[in-house]
């Protein structure tokens, strides 16, 4: 199990459910604490103002599911499979991702401020106006994808690609060129200047 940011462990669960004793259909609008869920299939499901808090995840398929408006607060995300998910303005933050896979996951906006996404594979995923201040981003992979108009504020960013990647109106201030694959990566005019700024160049 990856470790959260500043080594802090997660949150204990007090109760558990699985796909024999909980029915995923009822999720919207529902309220859950520091549960357990094991092998549960949220495949193509559709939820808008769930709450999860402090609970951990083991397994879980949330292929091609959507969730607007959801709290995942402080969570721990264990081997699941988020193909072709969607999340709009969802709360992710303090939750952390291990072992998981993101083929094709779709962000847009919402605050995922320090998540542990360290080595996560988000080469094809698309993230868009998302804030992941101070997130651990280390050896994280999005060659070739999309992180539009999101702050990366504060992140941590050592070893990660951004190799071809699109950039443009992100947050590039934590950014280290130096310390990041950024090749090919798609930028605009003010956040050259914050790179040229990070490697010591002066404007004349």
């Amino acid at each position: 199990m990856a470790d959260r940011r500043h080594g802090t462990t997660g949150p204990a669960t007090t109760s558990e459910v699985d796909r024999l004793t909980w029915d995923p259909r009822a999720l919207s609008g529902s309220r859950h604490d520091a549960v357990l869920f094991t092998d549960v299939d949220l495949s193509d499901l559709e939820a808008r103002g769930a709450s999860f808090n402090a609970c951990t995840f083991r397994g879980i398929r949330f292929n091609a599911s959507t969730h607007i408006d959801a709290a995942f607060t402080n969570c721990t995300f264990a081997g699941c499979n988020f193909f072709d998910a969607t999340f709009t303005e969802c709360k992710m933050v303090g939750s952390l991702f291990d072992r998981c896979t993101f083929d094709l996951v779709t962000i847009e906006g919402g605050d995922w401020s320090l998540v542990g996404l360290r080595g996560a594979d988000l080469r094809k995923a698309s993230l868009h106006g998302v804030r992941l201040r101070e997130a651990d981003l280390t050896g994280a992979r999005f060659e070739g994808g999309k992180v539009r108009d999101t702050d990366l504020s504060g992140a941590w960013m050592h070893g990660a690609s951004f190799h071809g990647a699109d950039l443009r109106g992100s947050d590039l201030s934590a950014l280290d060129p130096l310390q990041c694959d950024v090749a090919d990566a798609l930028i605009d005019v003010e956040q050259a200047m914050v790179i040229a700024a990070a490697l010591g160049l002066r404007f004349g």
